[in-house]
């Protein structure tokens, strides 16, 4: 695979969890930004590009042609992703179980838990209890437009986040906006 170069595109907390050896990650939310230089420095290497199932990767690729890289690359995405090829027994780099879950995934627990108990709450006790679940698409809705979500910034502070500093340079990003 000395003429391949695996161009994995899962956001940055998910690359840190697990990823294949000698893959470089750039984050499907930051491809357009990356990628340029990246791809810049693999000469003419066939490029496989990767994420956790293929839709991502699939929008990466339409990406790279966007940015106008298809003449000196290959681009293959990798059927199935890093789920297929764990299947077929090939290696990964892991971090040790003890993780946390990345902090995007525990920000999706809980508004879904929020807007679920809101919900049932608005069913069964008070239709009042409707405006916190609105609360929890209002603020999905502001992280969407603006990059900004206070809470992953909340989450992030947590003690099972705190020791990351992953997590710590998401945070940054966020706050920033980017």
């Amino acid at each position: 695979m000395s003429d391949q170069v695996i161009i994995d595109v899962r956001e940055e907390d998910e690359f840190a969890v697990e990823h294949i050896e000698h893959s470089i990650s750039i984050p499907l939310s930051k491809f357009n930004s990356l990628a340029p230089g990246i791809l810049n420095q693999l000469g003419e290497r066939n490029i496989v590009i990767m994420c956790r199932s293929g839709v991502r990767a699939k929008q990466a690729q339409a990406m790279a042609l966007g940015l106008g890289f298809n003449d000196a690359h290959t681009y293959e995405i990798y059927q199935g992703g890093i789920i297929e090829w764990k299947k077929q027994g090939k290696a990964t780099v892991a971090k040790p179980k003890k993780a946390p879950l990345p902090l995007m995934r525990q920000v999706q627990l809980v508004v879904g838990l929020g807007v679920l108990t809101f919900g049932l709450l608005a069913l069964f006790v008070n239709p009042l209890f409707a405006w916190g679940a609105a609360a929890f698409g209002a603020g999905l809705t502001m992280a969407g437009i603006s990059g900004f979500c206070p809470l992953a910034n909340a989450l992030g502070m947590l003690p099972w986040n705190r020791g990351d500093a992953l997590a710590k340079r998401e945070l940054c990003q966020m706050s920033k906006g980017g």
